[in-house]
């Protein structure tokens, strides 16, 4: 059985037999192995859309986007420039008119999966995940331009170059005692839990 992976550039070329699985046996044979076809190159998996090139392999979820932006009537709207908007950070709103929670959540979990290929919207969906037990108004605001986001950035990915110099640099936002919610880290602290986070980021990558 030839097998194309999305982390290998070249092709397993040995021969595999194996046993039908339960309920696939042939009854007139049911002590018969036989050999599988070829599975073909990977392009689809877990919702991961994989483009195998001579150069380089890109990985994107074009596909799973615009299914949410349907999902959550998002494909007709204005586009977003910025997942957030820089201006206007998100505070607490105890006092703010209360939203469907379940709505709410399924949104925030839709955006979430997208995170690990789309880097740039991970602060602000984690920022709104802060509040999906009392979810407002002012926080569905919030969410609805991360979608308008998405909508203008649907062709983005990880592009992974097989021969060219890759060389992986990673940024952190490790100003938290800067956050207008809690200003933890006035010990340091907080520098360490980003420098934590970014690496392991890097490493998952």
């Amino acid at each position: 059985m030839d097998v194309k992976s999305a982390f290998l550039y070249g092709k397993i070329k040995e021969e595999v037999y194996v046993c039908q699985l339960p309920g696939f046996e042939d009854p007139d044979f049911p002590d018969r192995v036989y050999k599988m076809s070829s599975m073909g190159e990977l392009t689809f998996f877990l919702g991961l859309q994989v483009q195998q090139k001579k150069d380089g392999i890109f990985i994107s979820q074009d596909k799973y986007v615009g299914e949410i932006l349907k999902k959550f009537r998002f494909t007709e709207v204005k586009t977003a420039s910025t997942p957030m908007e820089t201006q206007k950070p998100l505070l607490k709103d105890e006092d703010g008119e209360e939203v469907d929670v379940h709505m709410y959540r399924s949104m925030i979990g839709s955006l979430m999966y997208l995170t690990s290929l789309r880097p740039n919207i991970m602060f602000a969906v984690c920022a709104c995940a802060r509040y999906k037990v009392n979810p407002k108004v002012s926080y569905i605001y919030v969410v609805k331009r991360i979608f308008k986001h998405l909508k203008g950035q649907l062709k983005l990915g990880l592009w992974y170059p097989k021969d060219s110099p890759f060389d992986l640099v990673a940024y952190t936002d490790s100003d938290y005692a800067g956050a207008s919610l809690d200003r933890k880290s006035t010990t340091g602290e907080g520098e360490y839990v980003a420098a934590s986070s970014c690496c392991g980021q890097v490493l998952w990558i």
